[in-house]
């Protein structure tokens, strides 16, 4: 089973995605810019192999579910990530804020309402992001 959902945290408005397999269970939590993974992502094949690509993504182990991935600490991130601010240690929901861009956060047409079927962001992720914290 597939499941593919919007999730808020602080705010932030990204996409969360379980995939149930034999004997295992995937979490992700993606933004437009990257992505939060469980302990299936290869960090070391983002950051080798597939370099040019400049991948921001995070990995917590032992997690099986998206709220558990924003609970987990990040075991590692790619190099992309931590230029970007990510460290390892950091909870999954405060690396949310990184994985937006400020484009993202800001609706196009000035107002603060939110699209269809997304959470309008808070003013202090807002600063946050803008001020590259």
């Amino acid at each position: 089973m597939v499941r593919l959902f919007p999730v808020v945290v602080d705010g932030i408005g990204v996409t969360g995605i379980e995939i149930e397999l034999p004997r295992t269970h995937l979490a992700v939590v993606a933004g437009d810019r990257g992505y939060l993974m469980c302990g299936a992502l290869d960090v070391a094949l983002l950051d080798g192999r597939l370099a040019q690509r400049r991948i921001l993504a995070g990995r917590a182990v032992g997690v099986r579910t998206v709220a558990e991935l924003l609970e987990a600490p990040l075991e590692s991130v790619t190099r992309e990530a931590q230029a970007a601010g990510l460290r390892p240690g950091m909870l999954g929901r405060e690396a949310v804020r990184y994985l937006v861009s400020s484009a993202a956060l800001t609706p196009a047409s000035g107002s603060s309402a939110a699209a269809p079927g997304e959470a309008p962001p808070d003013q202090e992720a807002r600063r946050a992001l803008k001020a590259g914290r």
